[in-house]
């Protein structure tokens, strides 16, 4: 199973979406304030004060996990290609979602403060997902033809 290439690029797509969870989406510093934006949660920093907000920025953590643990379960699922080609495309919708709410998080808090800040990781890795996603669907394609062709070869 782990010498198929998909299955080691449906790996690469769920280590980034577990990992989009750790990195920052955004953060900004204005005067002495840090605020950091996590795909989890929102936090505002202010010397030893710490106010953390979980709601809805927790969205994004659980479209990326729903898309790691849809990926991981497309692993399994290898000995039916045409399963794996549609989860495959619902893991996309997944990832798309997880990125398209992180941008839509970070774009209105950066209007919100007024900080242009820096984006953080978190932004990038859905990214990285769905391209690896997509490669993986194209290699289960391949597979599938092949079997196809040597089935009708016989």
């Amino acid at each position: 199973m782990w010498q198929r290439k998909q299955t080691i690029f449906l790996a690469i797509t769920a280590l980034c979406m577990v990992g989009m969870i750790f990195f920052p989406v955004w953060t900004a510093v204005d005067n002495q304030v840090e605020k950091m934006l996590f795909p989890l949660h929102y936090t505002i920093k202010s010397g030893d004060a710490r106010n953390t907000i979980y709601f809805p920025y927790a969205l994004c953590a659980m479209l990326s996990i729903a898309a790691a643990t849809l990926a991981v379960i497309e692993i399994g699922k290898f000995e039916n290609r045409l399963l794996q080609l549609k989860l495959g495309a619902l893991n996309s919708l997944l990832m798309a979602g997880a990125l398209g709410c992180a941008v839509y998080f970070a774009t209105r808090l950066i209007k919100g403060n007024q900080l242009a800040g820096q984006y953080g990781l978190a932004l990038w890795l859905p990214a990285v997902a769905m391209i690896s996603n997509m490669i993986a669907n194209r290699f289960i394609r391949k597979d599938e033809k092949l079997v196809r062709d040597a089935d009708r070869i016989r």
